[in-house]
């Protein structure tokens, strides 16, 4: 999959890989996955893009805040013969005018305490002040079909509160996986799926471990040869 990315602004990285792999897993168990996907923050478009690649009774779709991705993902779509509607504008402000079989979404997720990036573009795709987290959540539920699926990745520190919040507007989580940077080191980054008012059982995936000694783990190399994503920067 060819994808064009900005050279001086945001770009995808490891965590969409991983999460894609994640919600590949999961809808292993599926026979007939179609319906309406939305992609959330779709920034390059990548995450969206490779779920319909797999999927293509899905109808996609992209929400995206910033101008200069919402052209950088109906570029990408159009490039790898993918069909996508593109919402304009903050998911938190959109009125959509359907309800989702699918959301999958790499949000903002750093703390607006830590120590911002210089560069507006990076600093929306990145910090979570544009999209609390609860508020992101809220939203989710409310576009969510009964029974839909949610997907996706967050800081590992705030497990808490993404538990918490996902209760309360009636997500159940079925499924978790946590990546490592190294197998002695703390989790980093948790990928989540839960469905709308589904009364499941908790799964926990085996951890992604990303690096042994300064290479990339037999696992990892493998989730990047699944994803076969090909990347090109272009001035903005």
């Amino acid at each position: 999959m060819l994808l064009y990315q900005p050279s001086n602004g945001y770009c995808y990285n490891s965590d969409t890989h991983f999460l894609y792999n994640f919600i590949s897993i999961n809808l292993e168990k599926f026979k007939n996955i179609k319906g309406d996907l939305l992609d959330i923050g779709s920034g390059s478009g990548i995450l969206g893009l490779l779920v319909s690649r797999d999927y293509e009774k899905l109808n996609l779709n992209q929400c995206e805040i910033q101008n200069v991705f919402q052209e950088f993902s109906s570029r990408n779509a159009a490039c790898n013969k993918i069909e996508a509607k593109m919402h304009k504008g903050s998911f938190l402000e959109l009125n959509f005018d359907k309800q989702f079989d699918i959301c999958v979404s790499n949000p903002p997720f750093y703390h607006s305490d830590v120590i911002k990036s210089e560069n507006e573009i990076k600093r929306i795709a990145r910090y979570n002040d544009n999209m609390p987290l609860r508020d992101f959540i809220k939203k989710v539920s409310k576009i969510l079909k009964s029974n839909g699926k949610f997907f996706f990745c967050y800081d590992v520190k705030q497990l808490n509160e993404i538990i918490f919040y996902l209760k309360e507007y009636r997500l159940n989580i079925e499924s978790l996986q946590f990546v490592h940077p190294k197998k002695d080191k703390d989790a980093t980054l948790v990928l989540v799926y839960a469905r709308k008012n589904s009364k499941s059982l908790l799964s926990v995936l085996k951890p992604v471990v990303v690096f042994e000694d300064e290479d990339f783990t037999q696992e990892v190399q493998e989730i990047y040869k699944k994803s076969s994503t090909h990347s090109i920067k272009v001035e903005v």
